[in-house]
C-alpha cells in the first residue's frame, strides 16, 4: 500500500504543469492543503479546472523568478514541491538564457524562501539529463558526466545548490531525478512536446511521426504515478541517510524508441486498425540527447522505500486512453 503525505499544508510550484497538477490532484485526496504557484507561461488553465472550488486549494498566479511570489507562496507552508522550470533539452539550447533564468534563479528563490519560512521540508525535480555523457548504464546517483544540453546544466547546478542549503542553512531537501515521465495530463501540442503524447496524437491523425535518429536510443520511461509516488515518500521519509540526498525516481527498465512506437501504434490499434498500417519516419538526431538512459532505483528503494507501481506497456495504455478521451 502507498504511503502518502496528508493532514500538511503544501507548496507545488508548477502546479499547473503535467507533473504539478497530477501531484496537485493527489496532495487533495490525500487530505493536504494546497497551494499552487504557477505563472502559465507553460502549464495550463485546464490543468487546473476541476480543483478551482476544491476547499483546500488556492491558486497564486505569480513567477518564481519574483521573489515577493515566492514569499507569499510559501507562507505558512510545510512541505514545498518544486516541479517549476523550463524544460526540453532543444528549448534550452534555443533559448539558453530564459533555461537560466528560470531554472536557476527561480530554483534559488524558491529554495531560500523557503528557508527563511522555515519549511519542514523542499522536495524538487531533478533531472536524469544531469548524467550527460557519463557512459554508465544503469545510471547511479554518484556518477555524472557533462551535461550535454543547457537545461542539463540547470538542473545539475540545481542540486548544487540544495546541498549547499542543506549544510548552510540546515534545511531539509530532497531531489529526485525524474527519466522521461509520461503520463495523463501531458500537452501534446507545440514545439516541445514530449515524445510519447506527440506520438500519440500524431497516429489518431493519420500523420506519420518522425523518430530522431535510427530509433536504437533507449530511455527509462516513467510513468507519471510512479513519479506522484516518490514525492510522497521523499515528504514522509525520516532519517539523517536518507534525507540531503538525490534519487534516480524511474522504473529500471530500458526501451527503445522503435519499440515505444511499436508499443503505441499497437495499443491505438485496438480502437482503430488503420492505424496499425502507419510507419514511422526517420529525420536526423538531436543534438543535445544522450543515446541511452537507464536508472539504477536500488538507492530510492533502500532509502525511500521506493517502488514502481506502473510499468512501461501499462502506462502507455492508460496514457493512449486519457489522450484519446481528451484531444
Amino acid at each position: 500500500m502507498n504511503r502518502l503525505l496528508s493532514n500538511a499544508r503544501v507548496l507545488i510550484t508548477g502546479g499547473a504543469g503535467f507533473i504539478g497538477s497530477n501531484l496537485v490532484e493527489s496532495m487533495l485526496e490525500a487530505g493536504n492543503d494546497v497551494v499552487c504557484l504557477d505563472n502559465f507561461s507553460t502549464g495550463r488553465r485546464e490543468n487546473l479546472q476541476q480543483f478551482f472550488k476544491h476547499g483546500r486549494f488556492r491558486l497564486i498566479e505569480g513567477d518564481i523568478r519574483n521573489y515577493s511570489d515566492c514569499e507569499k507562496a510559501v507562507k505558512d507552508i510545510d512541505y514545498v514541491f518544486h516541479q517549476a522550470a523550463l524544460g526540453s533539452v532543444p528549448r534550452s539550447i534555443k533559448d539558453p538564457v530564459s533555461a537560466t533564468d528560470v531554472n536557476i534563479g527561480g530554483f534559488v528563490k524558491v529554495l531560500f524562501a523557503a528557508k527563511e519560512a522555515r519549511v519542514r521540508r523542499f522536495i524538487y525535480a531533478a533531472s536524469s539529463s544531469t548524467y550527460g555523457d557519463h557512459p554508465d548504464l544503469p545510471k547511479v546517483e554518484d556518477r555524472i558526466g557533462k551535461p550535454l544540453s543547457p537545461y542539463g546544466i540547470t538542473k545539475y547546478a540545481d542540486e548544487l545548490f540544495a546541498s549547499n542549503f542543506a549544510s548552510t542553512y540546515n534545511i531539509d531537501v530532497v531531489g529526485l531525478r525524474y527519466f522521461n515521465v509520461f503520463g495523463r495530463r501531458q500537452d501534446p501540442n507545440g514545439a516541445y512536446a514530449a515524445i510519447i503524447p506527440k506520438f500519440i496524437l500524431q497516429l489518431l491523425r493519420g500523420e506519420h511521426p518522425v523518430i530522431n535518429g535510427d530509433g536504437t536510443i533507449t530511455r527509462d520511461f516513467t510513468h507519471v504515478d510512479n513519479v506522484i509516488n516518490a514525492n510522497h515518500l521523499a515528504a514522509l521519509v525520516e532519517g539523517k541517510e536518507a534525507l540531503n540526498q538525490v534519487y534516480n525516481i524511474a522504473c529500471g527498465e530500458s526501451t527503445s524508441i522503435n519499440k515505444l512506437f511499436n508499443i503505441i501504434r499497437e495499443s491505438l490499434g485496438r480502437f482503430e486498425k488503420g492505424i496499425l498500417k502507419i510507419e514511422p519516419l526517420y529525420g536526423p538526431e538531436r543534438a543535445g540527447d544522450i543515446k541511452h538512459s537507464l536508472a539504477s532505483i536500488q538507492k530510492a528503494s533502500r532509502l525511500l522505500g521506493y517502488t514502481p507501481i506502473t510499468g512501461i506497456e501499462d502506462g502507455l495504455h492508460a496514457t493512449v486512453r486519457w489522450l484519446r478521451e481528451n484531444f
